[in-house]
């Protein structure tokens, strides 16, 4: 058995989701720089998401029948890079709107073929996978700190810079991550046809449950950084309560292994959206208390890391290996677009309905997929 890759795999890791700590926090914060209201600012912020309905699915079904994963991954940071420095040309909504949607499209091609790529290194060892995607966290954690510490002491406009600077660093880790294969898989009930196996009961909850989180999770990705900043925190603060968040998020992937040894996905699952509930409300009504507010960003741990990590497995176990490039393209198309829908509705409620009522819909939306989960996979393998 050849040796794991494991610093080309986390070194890709790192690079891409360091791209995601330059955007989550500060995206919407530099469009409200141009000047955008909050619902222009939520559409804009939309887009992006929205390309994960379509990108991910051609992409995913490209690579299940050339098998030509890793060059769909490099190509597809490199037009990143090329169609995000359009945004050097214009500042125009329809242009940026142009420019959001061009460069997703390709960036949304990534991280699923390089999902399954991790996964087929791996040869099932699914409890490794937090260990190599915690690096993704760290990434994060070094964009959101060290941004947020550069907008303290120079203007917004240096913005673009940064990203396409994480961009370049997508490429050059991309070209350093080998080639492999999906392991076939021989569980009954697993290989049977991607849409055989999307008309199983227990997958139609879990993607039903996973496009609800995503859409609880609109006010936080979309406007916390905006909400910090209105309630009084520093931009440095700010970025350092981000990246609190995925301190938490790295532990829980640390142990995430014997976390799934543990509990069935469907108790993680269900834990993790009552939590999201409550973390939703406390950001919403109760973020000009510090305590409380880390707290709230603690609560990334089970919100994010232990959703995710749990989705990826349960993805991994029910496709098999000639859909498993579908399999998490859809589990990201879906993503996208709950994520869209919540971009949306927070950037027209913002103003609104306020903070507090918008991050309170987030809740309730995160508790109905905790109830649907709970009354529909009772009788399921989920």
């Amino acid at each position: 058995m050849a040796p794991l890759p494991y610093w080309r795999l986390s070194s890709f890791y790192l690079c891409y989701f360091a791209l995601l700590g330059a955007t989550a926090p500060y995206l919407a914060l530099y469009f409200d720089h141009l000047g955008f209201a909050s619902a222009r600012i939520g559409e804009l912020v939309a887009i992006p998401m929205l390309m994960r309905c379509v990108a991910p699915n051609l992409w995913g079904w490209l690579g299940d029948v050339t098998g030509r994963r890793l060059t769909i991954v490099r190509v597809g940071a490199v037009c990143t890079l090329l169609t995000f420095s359009l945004i050097f040309f214009a500042k125009s909504y329809a242009w940026l709107a142009m420019v959001m949607a061009l460069h997703a499209f390709f960036w949304h091609a990534v991280l699923p073929q390089a999902e399954t790529l991790t996964l087929a290194h791996l040869k099932g060892q699914t409890a490794r996978y937090s260990q190599i995607r915690l690096w993704g966290s760290i990434g994060f954690i070094l964009a959101v700190v060290g941004l947020g510490r550069l907008f303290e002491w120079q203007t917004l406009d240096l913005y673009p810079y940064g990203v396409l600077l994480i961009m370049a660093g997508i490429v050059v880790a991309s070209c350093w991550v080998p080639n492999a294969q999906p392991v076939e898989h021989a569980e009954k009930g697993v290989g049977e046809g991607f849409l055989r196996q999307l008309r199983r009961r227990e997958v139609l909850v879990f993607f039903v449950c996973v496009a609800l989180m995503q859409i609880s999770h609109g006010p936080y990705n979309t406007f916390l950084t905006l909400h910090l900043d209105q309630v009084g925190y520093s931009r440095g603060v700010i970025g350092l309560l981000w990246a609190l968040g995925v301190v938490a998020e790295v532990l829980m992937f640390m142990v995430m292994g014997r976390m799934l040894a543990r509990f069935t996905v469907r108790q993680v699952l269900i834990g993790s959206f009552l939590l999201a509930a409550l973390r939703w409300v406390v950001l919403g009504s109760f973020a000009q208390y510090l305590g409380l507010l880390l707290f709230a960003q603690i609560l990334h741990a089970a919100t994010f890391a232990s959703f995710h990590a749990s989705a990826i497995a349960y993805v991994q176990r029910s496709f098999g290996s000639r859909e498993q490039g579908q399999g998490q393209a859809l589990y990201a198309a879906l993503s996208g677009t709950g994520g869209a829908v919540g971009a949306l509705y927070s950037g027209y409620s913002w103003h609104t309905l306020g903070p507090s009522l918008t991050f309170g819909i987030a809740s309730v939306v995160a508790l109905i997929a905790a109830i649907i989960l709970y009354f529909t996979s009772q009788r399921t393998a989920l």
